[in-house]
């Protein structure tokens, strides 16, 4: 029986526990066919200097919904996932509230994959643009 869209958000949001997501409040939200929507509070844990969203944190979130979207989308039995490259394109700036994260594949194949991640405000502002490369690596045979 496949797993419910409930049962694969507590399966992601349990493996965050004592991780970077854990300490920025990144949650897995939403989750479908082809896509995986994580969000990410707002407030002085992610803030620059000058009390808006850190660019890094934003890149933090979105490493980590597209990684956890090609974690899902795989045969974890046989392959483990690592990102391999990340850019991010910041486009407006956030001061409150929720970020959120949707990552999208443009390419799923069997060892390499590359996803789109929209991060996006509590009105639906585009907040940045991101790409993810990641990789499929065979697990070890014992």
């Amino acid at each position: 029986m496949p797993l419910t869209k409930e049962d694969v958000l507590a399966q992601a949001n349990a493996a965050s526990k004592n991780t970077l997501m854990e300490t920025l409040h990144i949650e897995m939200v939403d989750f479908g066919k082809d896509f995986l929507v994580a969000r990410m509070p707002v407030n002085s844990r992610v803030y620059q200097p000058d009390g808006v969203l850190h660019g890094g944190a934003t890149a933090a979130l979105a490493e980590s919904v597209g990684s956890f979207a090609s974690h899902i989308f795989s045969n974890l039995d046989d392959v483990f996932i690592r990102g391999i490259e990340i850019t991010a394109n910041h486009l407006k700036s956030v001061t409150e509230g929720f970020v959120y994260a949707k990552a999208t594949f443009l390419h799923k194949g069997r060892t390499t994959q590359l996803l789109d991640i929209r991060v996006t405000d509590d009105h639906d502002n585009l907040i940045s643009v991101c790409r993810l490369s990641t990789i499929s690596l065979p697990k070890k045979k014992s």
